[in-house]
């Protein structure tokens, strides 16, 4: 396995946020993290990537034990991390934005700016514009480009189509699917089950904080049970 999370307790403060948590990703797989908001997915990519230590659990990546350790060496170690939240530089153009990421990354691989601009051709029409005058799908683009532009292994990735126009979804679950089909393993925080379903083989489910669930993306989608229960808005 790739990654593997075996009982990890997370907390925020005195809250206990992740309870016992365990899941695991194979090399070249592509499994999401599902649920409503507030029930532990972003929390659980952040234990991953180191900013959000868990007190207690084994997180092993490549089978070295990694709990505990800080963000950059997860990226040193080869994790990337795309958060919902993108922290691109809106000051920055999108080149510039991308070449940061290469500089500040000792990793070398396949993913160039010239790579990452054809896989977002968008990212090479926009290259002298500004981070902050890109529309939400465009920074999308950029975070998950800046996060090739590192040579990961692995990527996290929170919430890639919230907030995102149904054609714009469409055209980044293409975009993942090849990323993926290029042998990149990556873990997916998302509550929209057909963008899932088509990017990822494998899903767990979240809820307040525990594993509750976990199938086929197929088995999933096709259980109204489930669905009801632990993803239905």
């Amino acid at each position: 396995m790739k990654l593997q999370v075996e009982s990890i307790n997370t907390y925020y403060g005195k809250s206990h946020i992740l309870q016992d948590v365990s899941f695991d990703v194979a090399s070249g797989e592509a499994v999401a993290l599902l649920g409503r908001n507030g029930v532990g997915k972003t929390t659980t990519l952040r234990s991953v990537m180191g900013l959000s230590t868990p007190r207690a659990g084994s997180i092993r990546f490549k089978d070295k034990e990694i709990r505990g350790k800080p963000a950059h060496f997860m990226a040193k170690a080869g994790i990337a991390y795309m958060p919902d939240d993108l922290r691109i530089f809106p000051d920055l153009t999108c080149e510039e934005n991308l070449e940061i990421a290469r500089r500040l990354s000792k990793r070398t691989g396949y993913w160039s700016k010239k790579r990452v601009e054809e896989l977002f051709p968008v990212l090479g029409e926009r290259r002298r514009q500004m981070g902050i005058n890109l529309s939400g799908g465009e920074k999308k683009m950029l975070g998950m480009g800046r996060a090739l532009m590192a040579n990961p292994e692995m990527v996290l990735l929170d919430e890639p189509s919230e907030g995102l126009a149904p054609m714009i979804v469409a055209s980044l679950a293409r975009v993942i699917e090849e990323i993926r089909d290029k042998g990149m393993t990556i873990l997916m925080a998302d509550q929209n089950l057909k963008f899932c379903r088509r990017v990822c083989k494998r899903g767990y489910i979240l809820e307040k904080g525990r594993m509750v669930h976990a199938d086929t993306m197929e088995a999933i989608m096709a259980d109204d049970t489930v669905i009801g229960k632990y993803l239905a808005l």
